[in-house]
């Protein structure tokens, strides 16, 4: 006759693998009970098991995979396999394990954890298979990400919180129908070609799709699809999606805004070309008749007043030629159409040529410009007309704002490195410090608009300057300070210095 008085607790305590009983405590479990088997497999007192959480027997990176496994068997109520976890370098080998709810009623009062006694049984495999799928949809369901799991015919077997969130549809709406209804018809055949591909071949694959959602709108998703084979030849396919519409929306809002701007350059374009045509000819029959009138080159115009006007005529052409010119220059350059034309600058003929042509303007100003020029300078290669124009620009805007009997210099040398630099400097109003960045900006406006008429002009002087300095690899330098003067150091790289061999041979 069999005895029914078992002693449970011998068998527990006589089993041949590990086995210990878990209590939910806060966030994590505590070890409540431990067999023999258990406690050797710890290597410590049974003291100091019982009572200790999961964190306190196992290294953090295998705690975290354990204590994820009893959350599962906690809240879905059912048996869970967790498998041998990674031998990380150092760690004790931890077996794979059976995760067994024990209730009170209907409320789990422990989990009972044994060691599973052999890695080559095959049931152990297989439990392993759909408990990776429990884990998975575990995971996803407090996931940010829509996620479809989808079996062979394309039905629709799970669905996320997620994706009826982010797409409208209910569970009711999508289980066990063919995930194609719920794509636009304009990729029906393509999502059913993906599908299968996938589903024969295990590839993984990232792409676009068109969502139709429950309100009869379209949503753009970036898709990523994986094959799930289970125990017992059970296949799925585990698709996650993601809602861009709204970075699709602005990526097609961009795209039409370039779309924009590049046409609206090319018209700029376009219209700058005509006008340089257009706008040059005229004045330059304008400047070339009122000088032929001023001159009398074909007789007396008969009074005095005539005259004047002449002279106001061809002085305003040629101002207004000035600006056109500015203007055309500036945005050749930053069409980048600019090509340097570069010969050997005789650096002193060239500043003795602009103070001739300064002289002229500075007579009734009182102004003294100088030039200190270093002996034996090394010619400078570049573009005549561009360094013309930069000493230009330069000495006209050190007029412009000098005082009276004030002192303009234009320097050119050599330093230590060799680099040829240029140098203006005067004693003028100077500018703010914090109005120099807006002055070295294209029209940049820079003093009170009622002196407007004594410090006429467009605003390029400098940021042309500047930029024709750097399309010769210069570095351009502005120092001011007010109603002390500014000064301007232009300093080439040293490959622009010419020695007289390199000057012989460029001629």
């Amino acid at each position: 006759m069999v005895n029914s008085d078992v002693n449970h607790k011998a068998l527990f305590d006589q089993m041949p693998v590990p086995r210990f009983l878990v209590e939910k405590s806060g966030a994590g479990f505590v070890v409540r009970v431990a067999n023999d088997k258990a406690i050797k497999h710890f290597e410590q007192d049974e003291k100091n098991i019982i009572g200790a959480t999961i964190e306190d027997l196992f290294t953090k990176k295998n705690a975290a995979l354990i204590n994820e496994s009893l959350n599962v068997s906690m809240k879905k109520k059912m048996a869970v396999t967790v498998p041998p976890l990674p031998n990380f370098p150092g760690d004790a080998f931890v077996p794979g394990l059976w995760v067994n709810p024990i209730f009170d009623g209907d409320r789990v009062l422990w989990l009972d954890v044994i060691a599973q006694p052999s890695a080559t049984d095959t049931s152990i495999v297989q439990r392993e298979r759909d408990d990776a799928f429990l884990l998975l949809s575990s995971i996803f369901d407090v996931s940010e990400v829509g996620l479809l799991v989808f079996d062979r015919k394309r039905r629709i077997v799970k669905v996320n919180d997620s994706f009826e969130r982010i797409f409208g549809w209910n569970r009711h709406d999508t289980l066990s129908k063919d995930f194609i209804e719920f794509v636009v018809p304009e990729e029906h055949q393509m999502a059913q070609d993906n599908y299968e591909f996938y589903l024969e071949s295990g590839t993984r694959n990232t792409g676009d799709v068109k969502i139709l959602c429950k309100d009869g709108s379209i949503a753009n998703a970036l898709y990523t699809t994986a094959r799930l084979d289970l125990s017992h030849g059970r296949r799925f396919q585990v698709t996650t999606l993601v809602d861009v519409t709204a970075q699709k929306t602005l990526e097609k809002k961009l795209r039409i805004a370039k779309d924009q701007a590049d046409t609206a350059n090319r018209a700029k374009s376009a219209f700058l070309a005509n006008m340089s045509h257009e706008l040059r000819t005229p004045l330059n029959a304008i400047i070339g008749f009122s000088e032929m009138m001023v001159n009398e080159t074909f007789g007396p115009l008969g009074s005095d007043k005539y005259n004047e006007y002449c002279g106001d005529v061809n002085h305003s052409a040629k101002h207004l030629l000035e600006i056109i010119n500015e203007v055309l220059d500036m945005s050749k350059i930053e069409a980048g159409k600019v090509e340097l034309d570069e010969q050997a600058i005789d650096l002193k003929e060239l500043i003795i040529s602009i103070e001739r042509i300064t002289d002229a303007r500075i007579f009734e100003s009182n102004l003294i410009i100088q030039s200190k020029i270093q002996e034996g300078l090394p010619a400078l290669k570049g573009d005549m007309r561009l360094i013309r124009q930069i000493l230009i620009n330069l000495t006209a805007n050190a007029v412009k704002y000098s005082n009276k009997e004030g002192i303009i210099l234009i320097q050119a040398k050599a330093d230590k490195q060799g680099r040829i630099m240029l140098r203006v400097s005067d004693q003028g109003v100077g500018i703010p410090a914090d109005k120099i960045d807006e002055a070295m900006k294209p029209f940049g406006q820079i003093h009170d608009p009622s002196k407007a008429s004594i410090y006429q002009g467009t605003g390029l002087g400098l940021p042309l300057a500047k930029a024709m300095a750097e399309l010769h690899g210069a570095d351009f330098q502005l120092e001011s300070a007010e109603e002390k003067g500014t000064r301007i150091t232009i300093t080439f790289p040293k490959t622009r210095s010419m020695t007289v061999e390199q000057d012989a041979a460029t001629g």
